[in-house]
C-alpha cells in the first residue's frame, strides 16, 4: 500500500496532527502575560487602587473578568463588565462621561481581559483610564478584602 506524503509526513500523520493541534499549547502560549504598560493608560498596583478610590470620588471600577470568576469575589464597588461584552455602547451605559475616571482589573498578570477592556475604552475616547495589572491575584496576595455577593 502506498501512502502519499507531504514533506515526509503521511496524509494520515498530517491529518492526526491537524486534528490534535488545538489540544496542545506551546510553552510560550502557556506563559502569556499581560504587557507591562498600555499606551495611554496609567498602570496602578493594589495600593494605587486604594489611593485612587480615596482621592477620586467619581472613579468607576470595572471588573473585566467573566461572571463565574467574579462570583469568587470582587473588589468592593466594582461593576461587572466582562471584556467580551465591552464596547463603546456598553461603556457608555456605566461611565457617565468620557472624562469620568475609570479603572479596569481582571485576574492578574496572566489575564488579558482588563488589557482588552482598557484598550477598548481608549479607542472609545475615554480620557482617564487606570489599569490594575496585578488584578485579583495581587489583591488576594496582599490580603485585601473581596466581596462575594449574589448581585454581581
Amino acid at each position: 500500500m502506498h501512502v502519499a506524503s507531504i514533506n515526509g509526513l503521511s496524509r494520515f500523520t498530517l491529518a492526526v496532527a491537524l486534528l490534535l493541534a488545538p489540544f496542545y499549547t506551546t510553552q510560550a502560549e502557556e506563559q502569556k502575560t499581560a504587557p507591562e504598560q498600555i499606551k495611554g493608560v496609567t498602570r496602578v498596583d493594589a495600593e494605587g487602587v486604594i489611593e485612587k478610590v480615596a482621592e477620586i470620588t467619581n472613579l468607576i471600577i470595572i471588573d473585566a473578568r467573566i461572571r463565574s470568576d467574579r462570583a469568587q469575589g470582587h473588589i468592593e464597588g466594582s461593576l461587572s463588565l466582562p471584556d467580551e461584552d465591552t464596547d463603546c455602547k456598553a461603556l457608555k451605559k456605566v461611565i457617565p462621561t468620557k472624562t469620568t475616571p475609570v479603572l479596569f482589573y481582571c485576574n492578574g498578570p496572566k489575564c488579558g481581559r482588563s488589557v482588552i477592556s482598557s484598550r477598548v475604552a481608549k479607542k472609545c475616547g475615554y480620557k482617564t483610564i487606570y489599569w490594575f495589572r496585578g488584578g485579583i491575584e495581587e489583591w488576594k496576595k496582599k490580603r485585601y478584602p473581596l466581596v462575594k455577593s449574589s448581585n454581581n
